[in-house]
């Protein structure tokens, strides 16, 4: 079996390093490309923006449509009787009240396309694996209760709590405690320690997987099939929706190909969105609504922090990768070539809400938030390994169908580091180098148009912020809602500041050979 592990940076050639060096190269280029041609022709540069302008135009519209429809269906998804639904999906027989006129229709599919090879909701076992490294008992407690609050049988739930032994004795207590404490409330709960191995990134990848070894032992011990064991990760501050667990039973079981499939639910970043700082609650919304967007794109959507995926599947691609800080995102790639090309995420409509960035101290939360962003922008080092995969390594994936997927993680690598600054900045560009041309001075009013028109996208991400919003701690007055709408005049200053700048940092850096050698980890406190 051909690996799929991330080369050691020893061990990549020079064809893996151009691909490194590619993302760093095309977004410094685009950078620089309103100078250049504002120097060599302003018409050629006022080409060149509105052309941009007019393409992030149209997109900002189906990105509004995508996040409203997005939006409407998880409020909907939350509202489904799971329960009754996974019980008609037992015996094929559509009986629960209030269900979705698509219920009926995805029993007849269930039963014309899968037949005896489906596996039933009653056969299936949950596996929730919670990594932590040094969070306290405040961060890791409300997940677990969590957890419990599922709307789900917990006799059919083994948690796992991941540690890192580089926490020290401290953490180990802590995590041996939690678990002593909760351990009878599900069919099977333990705390796993991992140790650093020579080879690994530090960080979650090595620890997850190392649990999910443990788990495997157990399973076997136990005779129960990797099939039916349906495996969710979490971090230490993700909080299961209560009907997480029932609708991702009732997808798997639904799935035709449940082996070739891992599941996305929707990170909502609201546990704590009344205690952060305003800039970090314009960034937390955003990444929210982005999340609902992508899950409107099943084509573009990978694994992202808290993803599902079915046991027998981790099994033969050997867990996740202990090489990269972004092992999230890197395990549908992980997964699309051990399976050649043979794989697909599929949307949970319903959250797994997650902390905002907050620290004990404001200007450690700025440096937080840049940290979080730059680790998640880092996923660009997936460009170099899916070129090595797709074109440079033997498989049976048609080579326009490894070009079409390589093409797009480029473009949207490359739009996170360049957008907003060229959407902001770019159209001043040519009327500063040649103030004396037509063109070069109608530019600007001609873009700050468009922008305007675009800025409707920001009322509804507004109105629709507000509407997510939990409800107000009792320690905030009144006012601090009035704060929390007016808050998105950061929006420009958050775009540029921690977005496009960790993109640009992560894919330089990149260029240079100067690899990520840890996981970041995102501090996580708790305001009382």
């Amino acid at each position: 079996m051909r690996s799929i592990e991330i080369p050691h940076p020893g061990e990549r050639d020079w064809r893996y390093r151009a691909f490194e060096i590619l993302p760093g190269t095309l977004t410094w280029t685009i950078l620089a490309l309103p100078a250049v041609l504002g120097f060599i022709s302003p018409r050629l540069a006022a080409y060149f923006i509105i052309t941009y302008l007019l393409l992030w135009f149209v997109r900002a519209i189906a990105l509004n449509i995508r996040v409203l429809q997005g939006w409407r269906i998880m409020n909907q998804h939350q509202k489904l009787p799971w329960k009754s639904m996974n019980q008609d999906l037992e015996t094929l027989q559509p009986k629960t009240a209030g269900a979705p006129r698509w219920h009926a229709k995805n029993l007849q599919r269930v039963e014309k396309y899968i037949g005896d090879r489906r596996i039933k909701p009653s056969q299936i076992v949950h596996a929730l694996i919670v990594a932590t490294w040094n969070e306290s008992r405040d961060t890791l407690e409300p997940t677990v209760r969590s957890i419990l609050a599922s709307n789900y049988d917990m006799k059919k739930v083994i948690f796992i709590l991941a540690y890192e032994n580089r926490g020290g004795p401290e953490v180990e207590v802590r995590a041996q405690q939690l678990v002593n404490d909760y351990k009878g409330k599900f069919m099977h709960a333990v705390a796993t320690k991992h140790i650093d191995l020579p080879g690994e990134i530090i960080g979650k990848g090595g620890n997850i997987t190392y649990a999910g070894r443990q788990l495997k032992k157990y399973l076997e011990a136990e005779d129960i099939d990797p099939a039916h064991v349906l495996v969710t990760t979490l971090d230490s501050d993700n909080r299961p929706d209560k009907q997480y667990l029932s609708a991702l039973t009732y997808t798997y079981c639904s799935t035709e190909e449940p082996k070739y499939a891992s599941y996305q639910p929707i990170p909502m970043f609201l546990n704590n969105i009344w205690d952060a700082p305003a800039p970090m609650r314009v960034i937390a919304t955003g990444n929210s609504f982005w999340m609902l967007v992508q899950s409107m794109r099943p084509h573009t959507l990978r694994n992202f922090s808290a993803h599902a995926q079915p046991m027998s599947a981790l099994i033969e691609t050997d867990f996740w990768s202990v090489r990269t800080v972004v092992e999230d995102g890197h395990h549908y790639w992980r997964t699309y070539f051990r399976y050649d090309g043979h794989h697909d995420v599929y949307p949970i409509y319903v959250p797994i809400y997650q902390d905002a960035v907050l620290t004990e101290k404001y200007l450690r939360t700025l440096k937080a938030q840049f940290i979080q962003i730059r680790r998640w922008a880092w996923g660009a080092s997936d460009i170099a390994y899916v070129a090595y995969q797709g074109f440079m390594k033997k498989n049976n994936i048609p080579k326009y169908k490894v070009a079409s997927k390589f093409l797009r993680l480029l473009e949207g690598h490359i739009s996170w580091s360049t957008a907003p600054l060229i959407l902001l900045f770019a159209a001043l560009v040519p009327f500063f180098l040649n103030p004396q041309s037509y063109i070069a001075n109608q530019l600007p009013q001609v873009a700050s148009r468009l922008q305007t028109v675009a800025m409707v996208g920001i009322f509804i991400t507004l109105f629709l912020s507000v509407r997510s919003l939990p409800p107000k701690p009792a320690r905030y007055k009144r006012h601090r809602t009035f704060f929390m709408i007016i808050q998105w005049v950061y929006l420009p200053l958050t775009t540029i500041t921690f977005s496009a700048s960790a993109a640009i940092y992560s894919q330089t850096r990149l260029m240079f050979g100067r690899y990520l050698g840890k996981f970041d980890l995102t501090e996580k406190a708790v305001r009382k």
